[in-house]
């Protein structure tokens, strides 16, 4: 499953009203929701990237939000109503490298009558019923494109490339290094782990982590909660 923007389990306030998941090169998951009061959450490290449309008080804000390296916390106010694509790994826009998005968030300027505008370009405001068709047409005005050597390499299923190709692929396309997404994936499935009641000594020995420490700290860094945290249910 795809990284998502917000950690399950733990969303405060954020409440997601419907989401799906979209058998696509292009597009992992989309997600429609609200905010119920004033708060904020940790949004943990990810390898995805993002559009997100939100509207408050009437007033659309799109912003185009990068892959993250480390966690960090996101504020939220209340009765925003907010539609979220999540890009699968691989996937980018070839006029704006992944790697000048890392870190960032970027604001897309709002058009006319429910648009806004991308690659100089005006877009109808998709809803969560079309999205994956509004980002078919992405694609197809070359707006949007997919590297399959991502996830070939993520998947240990890549011949015949060199380390050099391989680490400009992943610097261009996902604007992180291969080990660090799968840095990003250990942290998703030792939360998954605890998350079902696994000890956090039966973790970092599943997974790989030379002790406990070594996991409390990449779990604090790259999700923003000790494993102890996690495994208490939040309030």
């Amino acid at each position: 499953m795809e990284s998502m923007l917000i950690v399950r389990g733990r969303v405060g306030l954020i409440v997601i009203s419907q989401e799906r998941l979209i058998e696509s090169p292009y597009i992992g998951w989309v997600g429609h929701g609200y905010t119920a009061a004033n708060g904020s959450v940790m949004r943990p490290a990810g390898y995805n990237w993002h559009l997100i449309f939100t509207r408050y008080e009437g007033i659309l804000r799109i912003l185009l939000v990068g892959a993250l390296e480390a966690a960090r916390p996101l504020s939220y106010v209340a009765d925003a109503e907010t539609l979220w694509i999540g890009f699968r790994v691989g996937s980018y826009m070839p006029h704006l490298p992944a790697s000048s998005i890392v870190n960032q968030e970027i604001a897309l300027p709002e058009g006319s009558c429910n648009t806004f505008w991308l690659r100089d370009k005006v877009w109808e405001v998709p809803n969560f019923e079309n999205a994956d068709t509004f980002v078919e047409h992405l694609v197809r005005d070359s707006t949007l494109t997919h590297d399959p050597l991502i996830g070939a390499a993520l998947r240990d299923e890549l011949e015949n490339a060199s380390d050099r190709t391989i680490r400009y692929r992943f610097h261009h396309t996902t604007g992180l290094r291969q080990n660090y997404i799968r840095q990003i994936k250990r942290a998703e499935q030792a939360a998954e782990l605890l998350h079902h009641g696994n000890s956090i000594l039966n973790t970092a020995h599943e997974l790989g982590y030379a002790d406990q420490p070594h996991l409390t700290r990449s779990l604090k860094r790259l999700l923003g909660y000790t494993p102890r945290e996690l495994l208490t249910p939040a309030t």
